[in-house]
């Protein structure tokens, strides 16, 4: 999968809502009530990332979930983390 272009990236970002582009990654934090509920969005994002072979870096800190996307394989953002991300956000 090819690398996106910077129009591609600034494109992608706009049908996303709350994600902002770090260097070669895309990040979002989720709220959660608690850390309960941020453990299950934990469990429905590992469900959606192992049917997509598509991993995110997960930051869990008591209610708050950071989720990371890159494609590291390509070294920076390809289609497959817009993808992942609107099926996240989809949750």
């Amino acid at each position: 999968m090819a690398l996106l272009s910077e129009a591609e990236i600034v494109e992608g970002l706009k049908g996303l809502k709350g994600w902002e582009r770090k260097g070669n990654e895309i990040v979002k934090i989720f709220r959660n009530r608690d850390f309960v509920e941020s453990i299950g969005f934990v469990n429905k994002v590992a469900i959606l990332a192992e049917k997509a072979d598509h991993h995110p870096d997960i930051l869990i800190q008591y209610k708050n979930v950071t989720l990371t996307l890159s494609t590291h394989s390509r070294g920076g953002l390809t289609e497959k983390d817009f993808r992942l991300a609107g099926e996240i956000d989809a949750l």
